[in-house]
């Protein structure tokens, strides 16, 4: 196992549509909310997901979260990394901290080739989501700076391993690699410490930390898993 600073990693995935009842307008600004306050509780990744945004509008979203990041310094050793899912284009204009790239995304490959044509800053990540030992293996020898493995816990119509079987690949898949690796998929705060002793470096969730009532409670709570 790896962990970038040797500390637990917490990853919140956003997905504005998941903010039911709200008109395309409001769920921006709740979102816009929800990321302030996951920055300011100490959340140490944003992963901008919102798929079906156009260039412009990621790109707008992106620059609107580095900001709220760069407010949040206060209490913790840096602002919140920003990442943008799939668009390397806009994590790269956008000087945002790094890509995270799915099975359908641009080449682990090529994404490297032109973020060194960008002559960026090292510390630009590209993280990859894999399902299998097979691809885990494939994306750490191939140079990706972390991964997804998951769904660990899936709901009964994304149904992939299941539990144990989930938490018992997420295991193999982080004794296999020396980067770090995140467990995503239905990832609560009563499962999340089982995910950590299988290995995990951190995890990442959608509706942990879209959903909390108080997100700096449940940042100390996970971060307590820790110790």
């Amino acid at each position: 196992m790896s962990r970038l600073n040797n500390s637990l990693l917490l990853c919140y995935v956003t997905d504005r549509r998941g903010l039911s009842g709200l008109d395309s307008l409001e769920a921006q600004e709740t979102l816009g909310q929800k990321i302030a306050t996951a920055a300011a509780a100490g959340v140490d990744w944003l992963q901008i997901r919102e798929k079906d945004l156009s260039a412009r509008a990621c790109g707008l979203l992106t620059r609107k979260a580095l900001q709220l990041a760069a407010r949040s310094r206060a209490g913790h050793t840096g602002p919140t990394r920003v990442l943008v899912n799939d668009r390397l284009d806009v994590a790269l204009s956008e000087h945002a901290g790094g890509v995270h790239l799915g099975e359908t995304s641009l080449p682990l490959p090529e994404a490297k080739r032109l973020v060194k044509a960008q002559e960026k800053k090292l510390d630009f990540l590209i993280g990859i989501s894999c399902h299998s030992l097979e691809a885990a293996r494939s994306a750490a020898t191939g140079g990706a700076n972390y991964l997804f493995f998951g769904p660990i816990f899936p709901t009964p119509s994304k149904a992939a391993f299941g539990a144990p079987h989930g938490l018992e690949r997420l295991g193999e898949v982080c004794r296999a690699v020396a980067i770090p690796v995140l467990a995503i998929g239905g990832i609560t705060l009563a499962n999340a410490s089982a995910c950590l002793a299988a290995g995990a470096s951190g995890i990442a969730a959608i509706r942990l930390f879209q959903e909390a009532r108080d997100m700096t409670s449940l940042v100390q709570s996970l971060r307590r898993l820790n110790r």
